[in-house]
């Protein structure tokens, strides 16, 4: 075995060898520094939330690994007591958790409707909803806030919520569509000769086989909720602002307001985290679901 394997080794070419340096652990070390200097940022961030005001205006977070007594949590005491932040908090998940259940809902529906089901103009339709993902948000900014003005929702949380359902069903169709025409016609054929509706083999058959984009879908629509600020900055007031729009504000005051502006923003970026990551396994499987097929 022995004498096979330097054989092979022998015959090897020069571009193999590179390929195997390549492949080799010096790489994952490198991609491991590499990877710990991009998140150099939110390590500083998350340092700078668990020092004082006053340590953060006078020295750099990394003084905490000559002085880890620095540290405290005292900033996320004081975070959880400022009805600013709480209550934007709160606004966050009340915009955010609505919109991506709407979304999720409403365009698996129309999804599958337009993979699996036969209707007068499907195909413009379909061409519709493609031409609407090339449309910017910034277009419709005026027109919407006069409708919801005339309305009487501006400046609430429904109109911030709407705004997201709108512009985020294109993208939610054209994904779904793209993965439920890939779904085996034929196990959808013998539910019908079973018997099943559209509704009981839309929830039964093609939502669980459909799991992984639906799931990738609203990952993508959490995040994009979450984290947005230009529709929070316009469409809400001071009582239905969400946390984007609180740290927003608060860098007015930037000097006095640190240890906020630092917890703040942590704890507005970790729950995209725990989401993310709670949802991975999916995410990977509609990523690899076309390379499968």
């Amino acid at each position: 075995m022995t004498t096979v394997e330097g054989i092979v080794r022998g015959k090897l070419t020069a571009g193999q060898r590179v390929l195997r340096v390549v492949n080799s652990s010096i790489v994952n070390v490198v991609l491991m520094i590499v990877a710990l200097f991009w998140l150099i940022p939110t390590i500083g961030l998350f340092l700078t939330s668990l020092r004082s005001g006053g340590d953060s205006a006078s020295s750099g977070w990394w003084t905490v690994f000559t002085k880890p007594a620095e540290l405290t949590i005292q900033n996320y005491a004081n975070l959880l007591q400022n009805p600013t932040i709480t209550g934007s908090f709160w606004n966050t998940i009340v915009i955010t958790v609505p919109a991506t259940v709407l979304v999720v809902l409403v365009g698996s529906m129309a999804a599958y409707a337009f993979a699996w089901m036969t209707f007068p103009g499907r195909d413009w339709f379909l061409i519709v909803v493609i031409v609407l993902l090339a449309v910017p948000i910034q277009v419709a900014l005026i027109p919407l806030a006069r409708l919801f003005g005339a309305l009487g929702i501006f400046g609430s949380v429904v109109g911030v919520i709407l705004f997201h359902v709108a512009f985020g069903l294109p993208f939610a169709i054209f994904l779904l569509r793209n993965f439920f025409a890939q779904l085996p016609g034929e196990l959808l054929e013998a539910a019908r000769i079973d018997g099943a509706g559209e509704w009981r083999i839309f929830f039964q058959v093609v939502l669980p086989l459909g799991l992984p984009a639906i799931a990738s879908l609203a990952i993508f629509q959490f995040l994009w909720t979450w984290n947005d600020m230009l529709v929070a900055l316009i469409f809400t007031n001071s009582e239905s602002q969400p946390l984007t729009v609180a740290i927003q504000s608060q860098l007015r005051q930037f000097g006095s307001n640190i240890d906020v502006l630092s917890s703040g923003a942590f704890l507005s970026m970790i729950v995209p985290l725990i989401v993310f990551f709670a949802f991975q396994r999916y995410f990977v499987q509609a990523l690899l679901a076309g390379s499968q097929k």
